[in-house]
């Protein structure tokens, strides 16, 4: 599965989900860090990754439908210092052996993954 990290998370969590098999870049490394938004979701569209961010605001599926997008997976957490992160993102890797977020919305928060779309 092809991921793009927002440039809001650790460069570990590119590890992490490469170790598991995934094709995933980080937005630093692609060196667009800091564009908008929307141009981001057009990158991930145009590349057909699924976007991963702490951004919430690409949890609004009036603005951002799951339907348009490769998938999206919004991280939602108090604590955004890395090691917190880096265990959502190890949440993720797991499920992400039996769930596809292609065309989903998914929202990750301590204690639960939601899925929409």
């Amino acid at each position: 599965m092809r991921f793009k990290l927002d440039e809001n998370l650790p460069l570990e969590a590119c590890r992490l989900l490469r170790q598991a098999g995934h094709d995933a870049v980080s937005v630093l490394e692609q060196q667009i860090g800091g564009c908008p938004d929307r141009e981001l979701a057009a990158v991930c569209q145009a590349e057909s990754r699924v976007l991963i961010t702490l951004d919430t605001d690409f949890s609004n599926i009036l603005v951002y439908p799951p339907a348009d997008a490769p998938g999206r997976i919004v991280i939602r957490t108090d604590d955004q210092a890395r090691p917190a992160v880096v265990r959502l993102m190890k949440r993720i890797a797991t499920a992400l052996q039996s769930e596809n977020p292609r065309g989903r919305l998914w929202i990750v928060e301590r204690d639960r993954i939601r899925i929409r779309g």
